[in-house]
């Protein structure tokens, strides 16, 4: 990057169109008008690709650096708790959650419910985990379908009464 020196202008300066602004760049004195510096921007489109206030389209990877990582803003996510038992289904419409399961005895047999959440499509691709719970459960999503997943679960370890998370995330995805 070019460092540019600015020198001999006063303080504030109004200009006028067809007046030249002088400015020093490596050493040498060069000139630029109002017009031209002001009123004729170029735009250059972006290398990474298409952007807008609300999307990002790259044709490469998008890639993070740092400690940050790549994930949801604040305010995509929820959390719901299941009710009367723990193949009662729930409802929660973000992108990214968490699923407080009923107070229930885990249990080695196989049990399921479904989440009904509006921002998921047949296509998406569901990532489930277990967050908290005293047991050690194996969870799998066994279906997805426009605006639901279901959930299956058992207990591979203990028979603690207790009310574990799950968490979600939706990645959203095209079959072409």
């Amino acid at each position: 990057m070019t460092t540019v020196a600015i020198s001999g202008l006063p303080v504030a300066t109004v200009i006028n169109a067809a007046d030249i602004v002088p400015f020093v760049q490596a050493g040498t004195t060069k000139s630029i008008s109002k017009t031209l510096l002001f009123t004729s921007p170029t735009m250059v489109t972006p290398v990474i690709g298409a952007a807008t206030g609300t999307s990002l389209a790259v044709a490469g990877a998008v890639t993070s650096s740092g400690t940050a990582g790549v994930g949801y803003a604040t305010g995509a996510g929820g959390a719901v708790t299941q009710i009367t038992s723990r193949t009662t289904g729930v409802t929660l419409d973000k992108t990214t959650g968490s699923i407080t399961l009923v107070s229930a005895a885990g249990s080695p047999t196989l049990a399921s419910f479904t989440v009904t959440n509006s921002t998921v499509a047949a296509t998406d691709v569901i990532i489930i985990n277990q967050k908290s719970g005293t047991d050690l459960y194996e969870i799998a999503i066994t279906a997805v379908a426009a605006g639901s997943f279901r959930v299956s679960f058992f207990s591979l370890v203990g028979t603690t009464t207790e009310q574990p998370v799950f968490n979600f995330a939706v990645i959203k995805a095209v079959a072409a």
